[in-house]
């Protein structure tokens, strides 16, 4: 299915309204990428005071940390078609209220966990059943955010605006890694071990106050009152839909796979595969995710010039060439910090090359009757198979095999699987009204 879903796409013309849209809509997808960063950075401690009966190793307690991290992305689809069906049909608005409300106190309750050393068995079952509500809460908020910041973009401005929902995502992996470092400097790694890890998840609860009242003032978009206005809204047939949600999904598995493996996976490969410190870890992810943020805005705004299609041909068509060049350097001990440093940087920025353009993308296969439930699916999908999935997988064949390209692999066999879905997007500018 090569051409998108059309529908109205009605904007505003009053820039206070558009830029109030994009805070409010970016504050969620701020917190819930921190929280998913700062459980990836952690992610040997956590397997360590959840997942660690005696007898078990600390392989497979990484394992089972990742499975539990896993498990979450799977309940993105879920929550995707839960809050996105009433998203389309109550409005943005509310459903967004809903879903920071959830994500904030999933997270904050993560934070007052007992452990293992606790409750026994109980410990890694209550921490899944917080990944659960937070995959439902995650898989809600980027349909309506999505939604939000593109009905409310200005002519010719959605890639723009669609952006700065993954850049808000870059900030979030961003802030996560800035305090995951900033304790493990000024922590014991006793201290850490023992409370300091929870502090960073307690975080979450002023910060959700916070996206709440933003989300309390925000207005409905355009498009949604002109629809709710309609006596009989056209919506589009579901065999269509599917098509592009498929499609959609196929167009952004090398951004999520890529994306999760450099941004996330990062620290937790570097100290368990090439026996990194956790500092030297988060230094290299920090570098990663500036990297990512840096081409992330720019991207999106030349794709309201030039298109969407050339510039994610060009972020996922990078990552299928650079990624094992890249992670060679890592490996090799005679590689400068600079060099490495570098190295980490690049892949990031080829990320964001990706992401910068694709969620207008994913918003512009869809009208507006079945926006929010169609592009959050699309992504939630993606996402639960590609980013959910990339811990385990990589950690588990790397255990299996002993290769440590395992990641650059993953990568780049997943962008060019993208690149032959992107090729299905027009190659024309995208116009104001499509």
């Amino acid at each position: 299915m090569g051409a998108p879903v059309h529908g109205s796409d009605l904007r505003t013309d009053r820039p206070e309204r558009s830029r109030r849209a994009l805070v409010a809509g970016s504050v969620g997808n701020f917190i819930e990428w921190y929280e998913f960063g700062v459980y990836g950075y952690f992610a040997t401690v956590i397997a360590a005071r959840f997942f660690t009966p005696e007898g078990g190793s600390e392989a497979e307690a990484l394992v089972r940390t990742y499975a539990s991290f896993a498990l979450a992305f799977f309940f993105r689809p879920v929550g995707a078609a839960l809050f996105g069906r009433l998203g389309d049909r109550v409005g943005r608005r509310p459903v967004l209220i809903m879903v920071i409300v959830l994500m904030t106190v999933a997270t904050t309750l993560i934070g007052v966990l007992p452990t293992y050393d606790t409750v026994g068995a109980l410990a890694p079952w209550l921490l899944t059943f917080l990944r659960v509500l937070q995959g439902l809460s995650a898989g809600g908020e980027f349909g309506g955010a999505v939604s939000v910041m593109t009905e409310f973009a200005p002519p010719g401005r959605r890639g723009l605006y669609g952006s700065w929902q993954s850049f808000t995502v870059a900030l979030g992996l961003l802030g996560g890694a800035g305090v995951a470092a900033l304790l493990a400097t000024v922590l014991s790694e006793g201290q850490l071990g023992d409370w300091g890890w929870r502090l960073p998840f307690l975080l979450t609860l002023p910060m959700g106050l916070g996206a709440l009242w933003l989300r309390l003032r925000l207005d409905e978009t355009p498009s949604f009152e002109s629809l709710r206005e309609e006596s009989r809204p056209e919506r589009p047939p579901g065999r269509e839909v599917a098509k592009a949600i498929a499609l959609g999904a196929g167009r952004i598995m090398g951004w999520a796979a890529a994306g999760y493996t450099f941004l996330v996976v990062l620290p937790s490969y570097l100290q368990s595969s090439l026996n990194a410190t956790f500092q030297q870890a988060l230094v290299a992810t920090v570098l990663a995710n500036l990297g990512f943020a840096a081409t992330i805005i720019p991207a999106g705004l030349l794709s309201d010039r030039i298109g969407r299609r050339p510039v994610m041909l060009t972020g996922a068509l990078l990552v299928t060439v650079l990624a094992v060049p890249l992670l060679n350097l890592l490996q090799n001990t005679g590689t400068s910090n600079g060099l490495k440093g570098g190295a980490v940087f690049v892949a990031g920025a080829v990320v964001g090359l990706m992401a910068g353009p694709g969620p207008a993308m994913l918003s512009e296969m869809f009208p507006t009757s079945v926006r929010y439930t169609g592009l959050g699916l699309a992504y939630a999908l993606s996402n639960a198979v590609f980013s959910g999935c990339a811990g385990l997988i990589i950690t588990e064949t790397i255990k299996r095999t002993g290769s440590v390209d395992i990641p650059a692999y993953y990568a780049a066999v997943t962008c060019a699987v993208s690149v032959l879905a992107l090729l299905t997007l027009r190659k024309e500018p995208v116009r104001q009204g499509s």
